[in-house]
């Protein structure tokens, strides 16, 4: 599960419209690119020795085929599967079949959006979610698969509930 320099390999996965980054949707989206949020990860990765590869496809069946070819390959998948993340079950099934770390990644919070993108059938096979932190999403997503990879928690977890004191 890691490439030839001995780094944990993570696939980051881009779905389809993400090639229009920088010109579709700037409100949403941002003005950065495809190739810019990719940088931004690659840097990430090498600071955390690990290495990206990255794929992107208008075809569902292309992402599909790619997170096949990941297993056993690849410790990770980072996947920003756009609106396929609402209605691929053919991802989610090919996801729940890898068995490195999966984190789902998005550059808007689909949760402030329209209902439609509220619900994500990638969510269930997912190990964490990083979404509506725009470009810095890329970085922290890279982060979370290092803490996971490491054997550590990706997040804190909050406290466990504490009876009342009776005292």
């Amino acid at each position: 599960m890691t490439d030839a320099a001995d780094r944990p390999l993570v696939l980051l996965l881009s779905g389809p419209n993400l090639n229009l980054l920088g010109q579709r949707e700037p409100e949403i989206y941002g003005t950065e690119t495809l190739a810019d949020h990719v940088d931004r990860a690659g840097a990430a990765a090498a600071r955390l020795a690990m290495s990206v590869e990255h794929f992107q496809s208008n075809h569902e069946g292309d992402l599909i085929e790619a997170v096949q070819g990941a297993r056993s390959r690849a410790a990770a998948i980072i996947v920003n599967a756009g609106a396929l993340s609402h209605t691929s079950w053919s991802l989610h099934d090919a996801l729940a079949a890898f068995e490195g770390v999966v984190v789902e990644l998005h550059l808007s919070n689909p949760a402030g959006r329209e209902p439609f993108r509220h619900t994500s059938v990638v969510a269930p096979v997912a190990d964490g979610l990083v979404a509506g932190f725009g470009g810095l999403g890329y970085e922290l997503a890279i982060e979370a698969v290092r803490r996971l990879l490491d054997g550590g928690d990706a997040a804190p977890q909050p406290p466990a509930a504490q009876p009342p004191n009776e005292g």
